[in-house]
């Protein structure tokens, strides 16, 4: 199990955002297969026993990545928030954004969704917690719906959108089909709330 983020020194925490940066770096280079720890190592400047110090797998690696992204861009939406009239229209609005993002770097992209949907038990707390992110995202763009509703919508729509995704980064669906059947999936669960 990886260390946690909370309990590291400073110089820890610099060590480990330089190997996230080179796994994203890799991964937007090469995708999921160039995501070697060696070269992650290497191209984080820290021994490759440090790297094993925080993620025991590559996939549990990326997923922190994708994390960290996620992280990321839930401040970017605290700070832009979707915009629209009804919380279908901010949902909307919120997957296009993060499908923009996922198309400026279509490699990582792809590297980060197989490893968020890796079995690896090691990467699970990881995968909630990133559950847990994109659903606070999801719910911040409804608006007040009532906590069981909401609750229900997030996680409806969160796994819509990951399948998608999937398709998606597989080379199944293009963006505009995949931006078309997520608003599609977006009304028919929020109608006009």
């Amino acid at each position: 199990m990886g260390v946690d983020g909370d309990t590291l020194t400073p110089n820890q925490v610099a060590r480990r955002d330089r190997v996230l940066d080179a796994a994203m770096r890799l991964a937007a280079e090469g995708g999921y297969d160039a995501v070697q720890m060696r070269d992650v190592a290497t191209r984080g400047q820290v021994a490759l026993g440090t790297i094993y110090r925080y993620f025991s797998s590559k996939d549990q690696l990326l997923v922190a990545c994708q994390l960290e992204l996620w992280r990321e861009m839930a401040q970017r939406f605290a700070h832009r928030p979707p915009v629209g009239d009804s919380a279908a229209d901010r949902v909307v609005d919120l997957l296009q954004r993060a499908m923009r993002a996922a198309e400026l770097e279509p490699r990582r992209t792809a590297a980060l969704v197989t490893a968020s949907a890796s079995p690896d038990p090691a990467v699970r707390d990881h995968q909630i917690e990133l559950m847990a992110t994109m659903d606070g995202v999801l719910a911040n763009a409804m608006g007040d719906l009532g906590p069981e509703l909401e609750a229900r919508l997030v996680r409806t729509l969160r796994m819509v959108w990951f399948g998608w995704l999937v398709g998606w980064v597989n080379g199944w669906h293009d963006t505009t089909t995949v931006n078309a059947e997520l608003e599609s999936a977006v009304r028919l669960l929020l109608g006009d709330r």
